[in-house]
């Protein structure tokens, strides 16, 4: 209690306590998180146990539930934190470079998360990879997932309001136009109007086409068609960069890329 204005012994004393036994409980969480990780790395997320985690920590599953009261309250953590850990390596790659440099930063981006990828296999699998059955994530999710997103339409933003972006004139049909309103929805929030549909569109297809290129290679799905597909620097995946910044219209025409020699990838013309 205060006295004076001071604290009184007892009250230090029970402070210090409590800050001793939230340090013990976050430093058994951090241990429980990363004996979790490593199961997933052996069992995959849909075989894990919280009895296999508090066997390999020594503990009682009882203990464990004081901790984590349920399995899927620990995939949910593992969830977050794996998206945390990806948003934040992409945040910080894109934030090196310099902002008017539209393709930079999404080059920036895109390569973090490969990287990310790469060195979190498993962590990568849990939120890209197969849905594990019977669980469902929750909405508190949602913040942690849109971290990359998030960066992807701040740089259209920032390509709408530099003139670096325009409308490529296509019309999208109303039955598709519908079906984006969540889309268009994201983008409004960030500053309440959503760009041109075509372009929500083509920013879009850049994401699908990012996590899809990196979900195929560190799958397996361009194994024997892709060289070393799984290297975290790959010549294929800054040639697909070149494609998406295009796509989205931030990167050099299509000609200035077809007229590249065909000798920067060893295929000679007469051999085309």
């Amino acid at each position: 209690m205060w006295h004076d204005g001071f604290v009184t012994p007892a009250t230090a004393q029970g402070s210090r306590v409590a800050g001793a036994r939230e340090r013990a409980r976050a430093e058994i969480t951090r241990e429980i998180m990363d004996t979790a990780r490593r199961h997933l790395s052996t069992d995959g997320a849909a075989g894990l146990s919280l009895r296999a985690v508090a066997r390999d920590l020594g503990m009682v599953s009882s203990a464990l539930y004081r901790y984590v009261p349920s399995r899927d309250d620990l995939l949910t953590r593992l969830i977050v934190s794996a998206y945390d850990s990806m948003g934040a390596a992409a945040e910080a790659a894109e934030h090196a470079v310099p902002r008017e440099d539209l393709d930079g930063r999404f080059r920036a981006v895109a390569r973090a998360v490969r990287r990310w990828a790469v060195e979190h296999e498993h962590e990568y699998a849990l939120i890209y990879g197969s849905p594990v059955p019977g669980y469902r994530a929750p909405e508190t999710t949602i913040p942690s997932a849109t971290r990359v997103p998030a960066l992807l339409i701040r740089i259209i933003r920032d390509g709408l309001a530099s003139g670096r972006l325009h409308p490529d004139g296509r019309v999208v049909p109303p039955e598709a136009l519908a079906t984006m309103r969540p889309a268009l929805e994201a983008f409004a929030a960030q500053d309440g109007s959503p760009p041109p549909p075509d372009l929500v569109v083509r920013a879009l297809m850049s994401w699908t086409y990012l996590f899809g290129a990196v979900s195929f290679d560190l799958f397996g799905h361009r194994h024997n068609v892709i060289v070393d597909e799984r290297a975290a620097e790959h010549p294929f995946f800054e040639h697909e960069l070149d494609r998406l910044v295009e796509l989205i219209g931030l990167g050099p025409d299509a000609k200035a890329l077809t007229d590249r020699p065909l000798a920067e990838a060893g295929i000679s013309r007469a051999g085309r």
